[in-house]
């Protein structure tokens, strides 16, 4: 038996394959050895994951996960996870796990839409080419962190309508103090304000909300995709943003003549497939 884990800054998914099946699917919080330590991390190991694990005897561990993209990060994780479970380990990014998932051993461009965003272009074996995302700050384009971002943004700045900001305020239980509070002087703002970006989808058919996430989709494709050689080559999304919020991005692909391939909430299925195959 094999575990498969796909992790993200919200929530990881560890699903245990046999004989290319799926026979097990737990689910702990995120890991991201940015924000992370190693102890952090082992802690998480033993209170969320090992009493879900149970007696399993387990073979391998294929371990994609935010933040996982520089050697010395992988190893936080490895060790943390080794700690509890001493099998063989490989960990790889969340983008390889998006691109694996999406494309299998095919060429394209590869892209991530959840909590956070990122993009590449695979070749069917490895990542030769990749904008860095740099984090919902700097980066992250049309991901939910930064859609929630630019949300909080035009409420505390009066660019909603009265009756929306209220509605905002009232469905979250939020005042601006508590936002300022959140987004400044609590651990992880961006699990924080991408909590709140369901209600961008919710209300999408408001004209300010859905101008925010259209130029927010439209930016992503902008400072990221066309990098790429996306005029001859598909572009393929997985996460829950890209998901949900497919028809508005389609709309901006559509708008910058973007052709648009596979668009899926998770890479797991596809991650299956090609480790059985491997």
């Amino acid at each position: 038996m094999i575990i498969i884990a796909d992790s993200g800054s919200t929530k990881t998914d560890w699903c245990v394959v046999e004989n290319g099946k799926l026979v097990h699917q737990f689910f702990t919080k995120g890991t991201n050895p940015f924000f992370q330590t190693e102890e952090e991390i082992s802690e998480a190991i033993a209170t969320e994951l090992m009493p879900q694990l149970g007696d399993l005897k387990i073979d391998s561990i294929f371990f994609y996960g935010a933040g996982c993209a520089f050697p010395e990060k992988n190893e936080i994780v490895r060790k943390a996870i080794h700690a509890h479970i001493p099998v063989p380990i490989e960990v790889g990014s969340d983008l390889l796990a998006a691109a694996r998932g999406l494309c299998g051993d095919n060429a394209g461009i590869a892209c991530i839409m959840g909590t956070g965003s990122n993009s590449c272009y695979y070749d069917g074996k490895e990542i030769v080419s990749n904008v860095s995302p740099l984090g919902y700050i700097l980066g992250d384009e049309g991901s939910g962190a930064v859609l929630g971002k630019l949300l909080v943004g035009d409420c505390l700045k009066n660019q909603l309508t009265p009756e929306l900001k209220e509605k905002f305020f009232k469905q979250f239980g939020l005042t601006p103090q508590i936002i300022l509070d959140r987004v400044y002087k609590k651990p992880f703002p961006n699990r924080f304000l991408a909590t709140l970006s369901p209600f961008l989808i919710e209300n999408i058919e408001e004209p300010c909300i859905h101008r925010l996430v259209l130029n927010g989709f439209k930016n992503f494709f902008v400072r990221n995709v066309m990098q790429y050689d996306y005029k001859h080559t598909k572009v393929h999304f997985i996460g829950s943003i890209a998901y949900y919020y497919r028809e508005v991005l389609a709309e901006a692909a559509d708008a910058l003549q973007v052709e648009l391939g596979t668009i899926i909430k998770s890479p797991m299925e596809g991650l299956i497939q090609y480790h059985s195959n491997n």
